[in-house]
């Protein structure tokens, strides 16, 4: 049993207290068992372990709703002779270019590098989306390997496509439903899978016909939607509808499924993804990164949508795409005052609520029954901080890296930023030699 308080506690809890003052958690078996103030529950479980937060901000671990574990190894990366000029230049010169040289041990160590971010910045739970073309079988179980032995939560998928022939779209099919039946005979609310699927653009009907046989309904799809232009102009070219009715007429919508961007969807695709109860996801960094344009939050919303945020790894800190998606809502608008509940909703209350229709226990929230998901800022504020302005707080004050202290199915991973259980320096030198490896194949030369 763990008590972790003497801290300002932020609960997200719509149904109960939302912040205490001086509170704190006690945490038994991977959940929380009581919130209270610290003095109520110091008295009441004596002889819990006392992790002191030392006047920090306790609150729920963050959520990253859209990630890509292959792409940790791109750090500072430059591949000789590229200069994308499009998003399709991006795609095919840097990030497919990746994953066609990342074998099991590139992707071991991407995920090794990506999860101990996420840890160190209060992420506790990741839905990764991973693509690694040079040797696909095994690769959701390298990267759940790793998963598993840092203790982060995670679900997991493969990027089904075309784009690399026939064998590697049957490959990546298969990765994805030896993933899913793995899950099913190990069940575990720290692991699970769906299926993934790169974009329209580079998956054919054919494909998508055995993505749908080979899951045979029992996860949701995750996938990327409307991102480029190119997207939609192949889907009206050759199929002769837009993106979301081909994924409809496959039977890919639904309350399981994640959307991912979404930023060149119409009325009538969001009138259909409302519909059918879809999951949206906003990635705001990437999408402006690669110009591809702002997705239409602040008309998702309107329509009801479940809308949440991730960052396509372009950063594995919440808080910072929680700022810039502010900022680019806005500057889409020409407005200065839209877009504040919006973004707060999708990071804080719409992430736990993706996360609930695929793990079992609450997650997001601190509350009796919720997972021991726990995460403490050292964020001291100069100015008036209480329930009223959290938010605020958190858009024009606190990053991740103020984390000092993460829990995660009442594991302490990290206390006063020193990881526990992992050796940080000797797991970095392993992380540089596979990137080195993988930079001298990509670049022809050794580093």
């Amino acid at each position: 049993m763990i008590l972790l308080a003497n801290g300002r506690l932020i609960t997200r809890d719509p149904c109960g207290v939302g912040y205490i003052e001086n509170g704190g958690v006690v945490t038994e078996g991977g959940l929380i068992r009581e919130v209270g103030s610290t003095a109520d529950l110091k008295a009441k479980y004596p002889d819990a372990e006392f992790v002191d937060a030392r006047g920090g901000v306790i609150m729920p671990g963050l959520i990253n709703a859209h990630t890509h574990i292959y792409s940790a190894l791109a750090r500072g990366l430059s591949i000789d002779g590229f200069s994308p000029t499009n998003f399709y230049e991006v795609l095919d010169g840097q990030w497919w270019y990746i994953d066609r040289n990342l074998d099991l041990a590139a992707t071991k160590a991407s995920a090794q590098a990506l999860i101990i971010d996420c840890i160190k910045q209060g992420v506790t739970t990741i839905f990764d989306h991973h693509a690694s073309f040079c040797e696909i079988p095994g690769s959701l179980m390298e990267i759940a390997s790793v998963a598993k032995d840092y203790g982060m939560r995670a679900c997991l998928c493969y990027e089904v496509s075309d784009r690399d022939g026939e064998e590697k779209s049957l490959q990546s099919v298969q990765e994805n439903k030896d993933f899913i039946d793995y899950c099913e005979k190990n069940p575990s609310d720290m692991l699970k899978a769906m299926f993934g699927g790169h974009a329209l653009f580079t998956i054919s009907d054919k494909t998508f016909d055995r993505m749908v046989e080979a899951n045979n309904g029992r996860v949701g799809f995750h996938i990327h939607v409307s991102e480029g232009m190119n997207d939609v102009y192949d889907s009206l070219q050759n199929y002769g509808r837009r993106p979301v009715q081909r994924l409809h007429d496959h039977g890919i919508l639904g309350p399981k499924t994640i959307l991912g961007h979404c930023i060149h969807v119409n009325t009538a695709e969001m009138d259909l993804i409302k519909a059918t109860d879809t999951m949206c996801v906003n990635n705001p960094e990437s999408n402006m990164g690669n110009a591809v344009g702002i997705s239409p939050v602040l008309q998702l919303y309107k329509k009801g949508i479940l809308l949440g945020m991730g960052t396509d790894a372009y950063t594995n800190d919440m808080l910072e795409s929680l700022k810039v998606a502010l900022c680019s809502q806005r500057h889409n608008a020409c407005l200065p005052n839209v877009g504040w509940a919006e973004v707060t909703d999708m990071l804080f209350r719409n992430n736990p609520k993706i996360a609930n229709r695929c793990f079992d226990t609450p997650l997001g929230v601190l509350k009796a029954g919720a997972a021991a998901d726990v995460i403490v800022m050292d964020y001291k504020p100069f100015t008036p901080f209480s329930d009223a302005n959290i938010d605020g707080h958190m858009l024009f004050g606190m990053t991740g890296r103020q984390c000092e202290t993460t829990m995660i199915n009442g594991r302490i991973l990290m206390r006063d930023r020193v990881l526990t259980g992992i050796d940080e320096e000797a797991v970095n030198a392993h992380i540089l030699e596979a990137s080195k490896r993988l930079w001298g194949r990509l670049n022809h030369r050794e580093y």
